[in-house]
Formats: C-alpha cells, sequence, structure tokens
C-alpha cells in the first residue's frame, strides 16, 4: 500500500505547445513561470526585474501591456534582454485593450512569445467575440501560442448568469460555489473552441482556471483536466502574503500535481514591503523539488533542533550552505551540469545526525549540548574525517565545495586551476 504514494501519479496528457524556446505539456518537464510588477514602460526595471526572474529560474516571464507606452518597449524590452544574454520567452499580459495594441503595436506583438487573454474582459456584449478573433488572428499571423486564462474575478458575467438561471430551475439544482466553477471552466474551454474554429491549432492553446480558495482550485482543475487535453497552467491567484500565501500555493497545486494534473505553474505571492519578487520562483521550483518532479539547486537537509542543539552552529551553517547555493546556482548550472542533484546534510547531534549524513551526498554531524566536540563528516556514506575547533564550519564548507569540482566539474579542471 505504501508504494502507492511514494511517487506522483503519471502526469496526464496534455498537447505539448512551445512557447518560444520552452515547451509546456506533452512529456516535457513541468515548467516554472513568474510575473514582473514593474510598469512596463519603464524599460530599464522592467528589464532588470526580468533578468532576476530569469536568473532565479523563472523559465517564462510575463509582463503588463495595458496602454500604448507599454506596448511600444516591449520590443526594446526584447532587445534589451538577448543583448545580456537572458533569452527567456515573455508573455503579454493583455485586458480590455489587446486587441488594440497588438494591432496597433506589431513590433509587440512580434516581440512577445505568447498572449494571455481573460475571456472575462476581453471584450464586452457583441465586442466580445469580434475582439477575441481579433486577438487569435493575431497570435496565428505571428505564429504565437495563447493562455487563455480565466479568473473567478473578472469572469464572463453573461455566462454566470445564465448558468445561474438555468440552475434555478433545475431538478437537482447545485450550490452557487459549484455553478461558479463550472462557469469558469465552460468560459476557458468555450474560448479554446472559438480559439480552434478560427484556425488556431491546439498546439497554441494553453488553459487556466484561477481562483482564490485552495478547494476550488482543486475541483476546478481536476473537472478540467477531465474535458480536455489542453496544456494546464496551474496557480491560485490572489494567494496572499508571506506564509499563507506559501502554504495555500504549496497545498492546492500539491495535490493537482500528485494527481498528475499541471504542465506549468505560478506561485502568485504578494511581495511584503521591499520583497524580492524571485521569492515566488524559488517556492515554485522548492514545490516541484521536493515533490520529486524537477531538480533545480542542491537540497540541504537539516534538523529542527531540540533541547539537545542548544548551539546555533549547526543553524547558521546550514543557512550559510543554502544562501550561498542558491546564490551561486546561476553560474553553476553551466559550470557544474548535474549539481542540482546534489544532497547535503547539516545535523545538529547524535541522535540522527550520522545517519542522516550518511545517507547525504556530503554530510556533518555537529556536537550537540554536552556532545564531545567533534563532528564527523561522511562522503557518498563513508566517514572521511572528523572536524574540531573553531573552524569546524568553514572547512566543511569548504569540503562541499571540493566535493561539487571533483563529482561535477570538467575532468581536468581542478588540476589545471591549481597549477595556476
Amino acid at each position: 500500500m505504501i508504494d502507492n504514494f511514494a511517487k506522483p501519479k503519471t502526469r496526464r496528457h496534455s498537447v505539448a505547445v512551445k512557447v518560444g524556446s520552452v515547451t509546456v505539456g506533452g512529456d516535457a518537464p513541468i515548467v516554472v513561470q513568474s510575473m514582473t510588477n514593474t510598469d512596463t514602460a519603464d524599460a530599464d526595471a522592467t528589464v532588470a526585474q526580468v533578468a532576476a526572474l530569469a536568473r532565479a529560474g523563472s523559465e517564462l516571464v510575463r509582463i503588463t501591456v495595458d496602454r500604448p507606452e507599454a506596448a511600444v518597449q516591449v520590443p526594446r524590452i526584447r532587445e534589451r534582454l538577448d543583448r545580456i544574454g537572458i533569452n527567456v520567452p515573455l508573455v503579454g499580459d493583455f485586458h480590455y485593450i489587446g486587441h488594440k495594441l497588438l494591432s496597433d503595436y506589431p513590433d509587440c506583438a512580434a516581440a512577445l512569445d505568447k498572449y494571455r487573454i481573460n475571456p472575462g474582459n476581453v471584450g464586452f456584449k457583441a465586442k466580445r467575440d469580434t475582439q477575441f478573433s481579433q486577438i487569435i488572428e493575431i497570435a496565428m499571423k505571428h505564429d504565437k501560442a495563447v493562455r487563455i486564462g480565466v479568473n473567478w474575478g473578472s469572469l464572463d458575467q453573461e455566462l454566470l448568469t445564465k448558468l445561474m438561471d438555468e440552475n434555478a430551475v433545475s431538478a437537482a439544482p447545485v450550490s452557487a460555489s459549484a455553478v461558479m466553477r463550472e462557469a469558469i471552466i465552460q468560459s476557458g474551454l468555450l474560448s479554446a473552441q472559438r480559439a480552434e474554429d478560427l484556425g488556431m491549432g491546439r498546439d497554441k492553446i494553453i488553459l487556466s482556471a484561477k481562483v482564490s480558495q485552495v478547494q476550488d482550485l482543486i475541483a476546478v482543475y481536476a473537472d478540467l483536466a477531465e474535458r480536455c487535453d489542453y496544456a494546464l497552467h496551474l496557480g491560485l491567484t490572489e494567494a496572499g502574503m508571506g506564509t499563507k500565501g506559501i502554504v495555500s500555493s504549496a497545498a492546492s497545486m500539491g495535490i493537482l500535481l500528485q494527481q498528475g494534473i499541471g504542465d506549468t505553474i505560478r506561485v502568485s505571492l504578494t511581495p511584503e514591503p521591499g520583497g524580492d519578487r524571485t521569492r515566488e520562483v524559488q517556492v515554485a521550483q522548492e514545490l516541484l523539488q521536493v515533490m520529486g518532479f524537477r531538480a533545480f539547486v542542491p537540497v540541504v537537509a537539516a534538523c529542527p533542533g531540540c533541547g539537545r542543539t542548544t548551539s546555533t552552529v549547526f543553524q547558521e551553517l546550514a543557512q550559510d550552505i543554502q544562501d550561498h547555493i542558491r546564490v551561486s546556482m546561476p553560474a553553476w548550472r553551466e559550470q557544474y551540469p548535474g549539481v542540482e542533484g546534489l544532497n547535503v546534510a547539516v545535523m545538529g547531534c547524535i541522535v540522527n545526525g550520522p545517519g542522516e549524513s550518511k545517507y547525504a551526498d556530503i554530510g556533518i554531524s555537529l556536537p550537540g549540548t554536552g556532545e564531545t566536540p567533534s563532528a564527523p563528516v561522511f562522503v557518498d556514506g563513508e566517514k572521511v574525517t572528523t572536524l574540531r575547533g573553531e573552524g569546524i564550519a568553514d572547512e566543511f564548507k569548504q569540503m562541499v565545495l571540493d566535493y561539487i569540482e571533483q563529482r561535477f566539474g570538467t575532468p581536468g579542471k581542478a588540476s589545471q586551476s591549481s597549477q595556476s
């Protein structure tokens, strides 16, 4: 019975979609994406934030295109990113006047790799189909993918009212929240079918159905996945700030990912004042990594601490190594292929320390309260040395770096560098 839960279920089959150089869906790995919160008309700020998100590991970056001043900057932003070696695909986020901006600024339309369309505000009443069609036709002209992104906060009110009225006279009426979820699903599916009717291939369409409550998100995507094979973008909208946003996103998307649902994810965190936008990229990567879908950075295992570990040395060492790894990863990805699979253990006492350290690639068991001031180090399951004295932390950090160089470095590189 336990084996049934040892790994995620096989991903549902979805149509693969090319977004620039990145594939979403099909057999491709689950893609991490993020979105800038800069004014796109401010090219300097937007280039800087896109670059930061890409270096942190965002494989797609969405930017707001809300007015002419923003649209005119998009090709310039793309050009500047290419110049500094940031090739991450850009997604344009369009609401209300997307059809006009894409028509009036063809260079913007060409520079983007995907257009996000919201069926709830692409147009109203008689203009809805016309304006939606315009965007689809421009996307086909430029050979771009689209994400049809339904959001419960801007849901098509005509469709919702229609379904509510039908439910009211139904012999077996359901709850209002169930009707809302059905409206979200139908909005996405009907829009996707409309795009296909206009000639767009299924390999150009990604769907999302965003809500802000955990159970609603699980229910919506579970149903949507049963009813289509479009690539699906997962995300809990308005997830919130800090631990609330992280826990809510991980709980909802974790369940869906475990069920094999989801081809690309975004963790929509509200940044704390002065906070780093790349935090949401880190959380998305950690979610996929702890669930066994992908490896992005070496894992640092550390015990939680107890009365046996009144010293803070193991906490400081674990934090120091983890911070160094994350800062170094942009360069290490190129320099040390495969390093993202490394496991490091920093343990605080003799109870579990030696055992945990043996199972890591490289691990240290620091002395707990009242223990002999010595720290055995294990490499590939074997004890290789015991560190003592005031320099334990620095010595172990150097051992970790040496291990990375020896295991993941280019053959002969270490010896060449030592001779120079």
